[in-house]
């Protein structure tokens, strides 16, 4: 409790939360372009959402426009990499700071690896 409170009052922790971040959500949209996969993610500081949509997501218009299939494959298939995404892409993702540059790149790695699947499968 108090020790969590004392780290969030220092900056840095926030600056830490926007860089691991935008590592992760700029990861995964490389990974999904690499295999021609159309995505579009949303982020705010530590929270963020893909979603598997040809155009940006700004209302629950252009959200109810997402590919729910697709979505559904591929949290499947990051499970089966050992990651555990929300099961819906209406649901956010949170880093925290215990998330290493060395877990992100590892989660990277792990879209990577199931965006190769889903393209396989197509």
């Amino acid at each position: 409790g108090i020790v969590t409170l004392r780290r969030l009052r220092d900056k840095s922790t926030y600056d830490q939360l926007e860089r691991t971040t935008k590592q992760l959500t700029d990861g995964l949209a490389q990974a999904a372009r690499d295999e021609g996969i159309t995505t579009h993610t949303n982020r705010v500081g530590s929270m963020w959402t893909s979603f598997f949509n040809d155009q940006p997501v700004t209302d629950w218009q252009t959200a109810n426009q997402s590919d729910r299939e697709l979505f559904g494959k591929f949290f499947h298939a990051m499970l089966a990499e050992g990651v555990y995404l929300a099961p819906s892409q209406f649901e956010a993702g949170f880093v925290s700071i215990t998330h290493t540059p060395e877990i992100i790149d590892r989660t990277v790695t792990a879209a990577k690896n199931a965006f190769t699947k889903l393209k396989s499968q197509s």
